[in-house]
């Protein structure tokens, strides 16, 4: 009698390869049309170990001398039965690769799967795979195929919207730490606080950020900014961003939509490869905010700085200000500005 919901799965490496298996033989399979690696549910009085060996056995032909278990998998969905999986990777082998009932057998060169139908979730662990994670424990909760969360090791993932240079989102789901290590495009909101000046015009009130982030620690930066969650839109998360990182509580309507703004840059932070690249819907908020009133997110916001906006230039070029703040938005903040008549300098 097989345990429905105990399953194994295992990933058989060989010279930069993992044999998949993809799914188009077995009739109301929920893999239907997926490429998975080879495994299948574990037996009455099997251990995880007897069951991956039996069942790569059966759908490879192939005898394992060499595997280890990397992770505990729980798949969660609103069409099928919860699912614990253990899952292997294996580096030696003997016998003859067979046909399999269930579909076609190859082996894809790793750097290749990304690219084939596979479970939006299944691309997190093969990150965790690539990294040499030791053990891991993920969890991913499915709304029919959109993967809608995941938790590492018991704490959640970030989970962005792929989008176009429009901001329109292309429907693909991915963990945060993948999209900034494949340079994806994605979306994010950036609110400026603004205030009059006699100078330039207006000042602007940036936010420095905490020395612990995993991206330009310590470095001066928009008023307020965030990544937009899957399944969000912009304003919404500006919004929740201003009362999360500043403790400001604004109104959807008393955010000034300024324009779109696109970004791609490349950074190396604690040794990783930082790729960003991110479509803005960027926005002011005027109205008068008192910087020793606010609540600052420790973990994003260190401290706060009201600057002119042409003091805030200068010091961006001079380098005095350290910053991973752009000019171009900066630009579309005067422009702005002119529009309202609030200021006749040509910042441009």
């Amino acid at each position: 009698m097989a345990h429905q919901n105990l399953t194994t799965l295992c990933y058989i490496e060989d010279e930069g390869r993992y044999l998949m298996l993809h799914r188009i033989k077995k009739k109301n399979d929920m893999n239907q049309d997926k490429w998975l690696g080879v495994g299948g549910h574990l037996e009455e009085g099997e251990s995880p170990e007897d069951c991956l060996l039996r069942e790569v056995k059966e759908e490879t032909g192939l005898t394992l001398l060499s595997y280890k278990l990397r992770g505990f998998i729980t798949f969660v969905s609103d069409q099928y039965p919860d699912v614990y999986m253990f899952l292997y990777t294996a580096d030696s082998y003997e016998g003859l690769l067979t046909d399999c009932q269930e579909g076609v057998l190859e082996w894809v060169p790793v750097e290749k799967i990304h690219s084939l139908p596979i479970w939006e979730g299944d691309r997190i662990f093969f990150e965790l795979l690539k990294d040499q994670i030791p053990f891991f424990s993920l969890k991913m909760q499915y709304h029919k195929e959109e993967l809608k969360a995941a938790f590492l090791n018991g704490a959640p993932l970030e989970l962005l919207e792929e989008r176009d240079i429009n901001g329109q989102t292309t429907g693909a789901v991915r963990a945060r730490f993948m999209m900034h290590r494949d340079g994806m495009l994605h979306g994010t909101s950036h609110v400026w606080i603004v205030r009059p000046n006699d100078k330039s015009g207006f000042d602007l009130l940036l936010q420095k950020r905490s020395a612990g982030k995993d991206a330009y620690p310590g470095c001066y930066d928009i008023s307020s900014a965030g990544h937009i969650p899957a399944g969000d839109d912009f304003l919404v998360s500006a919004v929740r961003e201003l009362s999360e990182e500043l403790g400001l509580d604004a109104e959807p309507e008393e955010l000034a939509y300024v324009g779109l703004h696109e970004e791609q840059e490349e950074a190396e932070f604690y040794g990783r490869l930082f790729r960003n690249h991110e479509v803005s819907h960027v926005y002011v908020y005027e109205k008068p905010v008192d910087e020793c009133q606010l609540v600052l997110q420790k973990e994003e916001v260190e401290s706060v700085l009201w600057m002119d906006y042409e003091e805030c230039l200068s010091q961006m070029r001079d380098g005095t200000l350290v910053h991973c703040l752009n000019e171009k938005e900066l630009y579309m903040l005067a422009q702005w500005y002119q529009k309202k008549g609030l200021t006749g300098q040509d910042k441009l």
